[in-house]
């Protein structure tokens, strides 16, 4: 009887410890798979940043040398034509190296780039709209006609530019500057001003938010309200003529413009044909794994630099209806 014990009570310890090794291995496989994996997503996350600082960098290039070849800008240039989605070794089939394989495959085929170079000055820029602490009557008569081709209250203008301007009034005179709203760095934050999502959405494919209060619409690029709202003694129609003319024949001047539709005026200080500030967008997908960025760029002359850069994951960039 006493063996029988003994023999059980060995069972017993031999199943403990046997489970003991089972889930300390378990544990210690679970802890290495967890550590392979970390490092892994660490290495998308390098890779992904380089590629795409790369692809950003690719994209300065082609709007220095776009300014170097012609000083206007349209929207059947290079820099305006979007990157559709393409294998990453497709761009590094002539460099060196880029064959060797892992597993049995090329880690390039496995990555997919996309990206897009935007006219930021294709729209109206809400800077414009405040200066020295006060709302300039001329660019709110411009913001009215935008609000008019959109069908948006007047309303919501006024409170926009308003608020705008509270936001901006940062003097030590305004005892209720600590109660102002942060001013807003993108148009979906013009939320903080109290504008209604709604608005937002609508005004989203026509104005836009830059650090400069003094830039001017490029009407090469422009949808028609915004040339409409730009523009004086022109119709929203005439807008719309000016958009189709300009797809057969670029304006080189914006006196090209007012020679298509007579009596039409542009202030040379609101309108042009060129552009300084363009957004760059990079989008990278890894198998399941996608990563975008999208960054604001000024062009001087030959110099292109990056104004600000974020990643994250945005929505489609707005455009306006046709």
């Amino acid at each position: 009887m006493k063996n029988r014990r003994d023999a059980g009570a060995a069972l017993l310890a031999a199943m403990l410890t046997v489970t003991l090794v089972a889930s300390f291995a378990a544990a210690a496989l679970w802890q290495q798979w967890r550590a392979v994996e970390i490092e892994a997503a660490d290495r998308t996350r390098v890779q992904a940043s380089w590629i795409l600082t790369g692809a950003l960098d690719w994209a300065r290039l082609i709007l220095r040398e776009d300014f170097n070849a012609d000083r206007t800008d349209y929207l059947s240039e290079p820099w305006a034509v979007p990157l559709q989605e393409a294998r990453l070794s497709t761009f590094l089939a002539a460099e060196r190296n880029v064959t060797t394989t892992m597993d049995g495959g090329s880690e390039a085929d496995n990555v997919f780039l996309s990206g897009q170079i935007t006219d930021l000055q294709a729209r109206l820029n809400l800077s414009t709209l405040v200066q020295a602490g006060s709302v300039q009557t001329k660019q709110m008569e411009t913001f009215e006609r935008l609000f008019d081709a959109l069908g948006l209250p007047q309303a919501q203008l006024a409170r926009l530019a308003e608020n705008l301007r509270f936001a901006q009034d940062i003097s030590v005179e305004n005892g209720n500057a600590a109660k102002a709203p942060l001013k807003p760095q993108r148009v979906e934050q013009l939320a903080w001003l109290g504008v209604p999502q709604e608005v937002i959405a609508a005004l989203e494919p026509y104005v836009t938010i830059l650090p400069s209060s003094t830039t001017q619409v490029n009407i090469n690029t422009a949808p028609a309200e915004v040339v409409y709202a730009v523009g004086r003694n022109l119709s929203l129609a005439d807008a719309g003529r000016l958009v189709a003319e300009r797809e057969r024949q670029h304006f080189r001047s914006v006196a090209d413009a007012t020679k298509i539709v007579q009596n039409a005026t542009f202030d040379l200080t609101a309108a042009s044909v060129d552009t300084q500030y363009f957004e760059v967008r990079g989008r990278l997908r890894v198998d399941d794994v996608i990563i975008e960025e999208r960054s604001m760029v000024q062009r001087t002359g030959r110099t292109v630099r990056t104004l600000q850069r974020e990643r994250g994951t945005f929505q489609p960039l707005p455009q306006p209806p046709r």
